[in-house]
């Protein structure tokens, strides 16, 4: 079969530049999906263009649906050093997320596994099968030293698939019966469904839950995370929570120039009203791949923003789409990032909120017992 007679062909170039001009995918090919385009990850030395063979063919190709295939992870547990965040250990149950939210600063690592930050990262998941069992073994390991545990630090550990394959919750299982103090971050309301285990552990002083709300406006929402939780879903999630006696805190993240940055205070308000204790923000992330993705995003939903979104962001990162440098990339730099704080903090503030903070107890921790330990009590 020659590959004229398929259904598409595969133009390959050596160009480096990649997502400049990758190609864009049609949009029933793309329903329901974040990203526009599938270009290839950064460190493949090839770009791939699907182009019409002079049959249409190009319109005989089937949508784009969710793969899943399954890691034996050798390691669960990930380190950082990172000066700017409130942890150093996360767990993250999958890779890519289903969500698909175009601004995610975790597409780029989709490029280590060969596939394309775009549309694959969104629809070709892994699912870290063993997370649990690893888990056990490490948190046994002697010596181990007791710190929170950042949960869905990557990407989300209650997205779609965690109804069907439940990773997340055998982890929080791990960490309940453990005694070890867990904080989880996601944006959607499929959290609620472990209240059985995160009140008794919340209660004990182990775990907190930090709920995304980067929008109020539900097409706004639906355009950027389209397969996440209503705004009005996850304020409910809030409220839920929180009578639960979890303390929540509602991250406004990404502010987005010129887009949502006109909502912080009503976020907020809401999430105060739905029993949020605290709040946080994160100042839109461009790295790597993301700058072309959301800029393509930005060309189909809202052209008429796209400049000046664009000359906001580089506003604040030094004239540049991304800037890096600790202390800075999560808040920008410059009088419109300076701005940003300035409102966030006097809302905060006016609400209630961020105020005594306890952390977690690290005191209560009792170490898993490994097969053959308990008969070294009678030897």
């Amino acid at each position: 079969m020659t590959m004229a007679s398929t259904a598409s062909l595969l133009t390959y170039t050596d160009d480096p530049v990649v997502h400049e001009a990758a190609p864009d995918i049609a949009p029933e090919r793309r329903r329901g999906r974040g990203a526009r385009t599938n270009a290839a990850g950064r460190f493949e030395p090839y770009a791939r263009a699907a182009e019409d063979d002079g049959w249409d063919s190009l319109a005989d190709l089937p949508p784009f649906k969710t793969e899943i295939s399954y890691e034996t992870a050798r390691k669960i547990i990930t380190r950082n050093q990172s000066p700017d965040i409130s942890f150093d250990r996360s767990i993250n149950p999958y890779r890519g997320c289903e969500h698909g939210c175009v601004y995610c600063f975790a597409r780029p690592s989709h490029s280590y596994l060969g596939l394309s930050p775009g549309l694959d990262f969104e629809s070709k998941l892994t699912v870290k099968s063993n997370a649990a069992a690893l888990l056990e073994k490490e948190l046994a390991q002697p010596g181990y030293e007791v710190r929170t545990m950042a949960l869905g630090t990557n990407t989300d550990p209650y997205q779609p698939i965690e109804r069907q394959y439940r990773v997340t919750r055998s982890v929080l299982e791990v960490l309940a019966r453990s005694n070890h103090p867990v904080g989880i971050v996601t944006k959607s309301a499929l959290v609620t469904r472990d209240i059985d285990i995160l009140a008794p552990m919340a209660a004990k002083g182990l775990a907190r839950v930090a709920l995304s709300i980067t929008t109020l406006d539900p097409k706004l929402a639906r355009d950027l995370e389209p397969r996440a939780p209503t705004p009005a879903k996850r304020l409910e999630a809030v409220r839920q929570l929180s009578e639960a006696g979890i303390p929540v805190t509602v991250m406004v993240a990404p502010i987005i120039p010129a887009l949502n940055d006109e909502e912080i205070e009503r976020v907020l308000d809401a999430a105060k009203a739905a029993g949020a204790v605290s709040a946080g923000y994160v100042l839109l992330r461009l790295p790597y791949e993301i700058k072309d993705l959301f800029q393509e995003w930005l060309a189909e939903h809202r052209p008429q923003r796209l400049k000046h979104v664009m000359s906001l962001v580089r506003s604040t990162r030094g004239g540049k789409d991304y800037e890096a440098e600790w202390g800075k990339r999560m808040i920008g730099d410059g009088v419109y990032a300076w701005t940003i704080g300035r409102r966030f903090e006097l809302a905060t503030r006016r609400l209630g909120l961020n105020g005594e903070r306890k952390p977690l107890r690290k005191d209560l921790f009792a170490a898993p017992t490994q097969p053959g330990e308990q008969l070294r009590l009678f030897s």
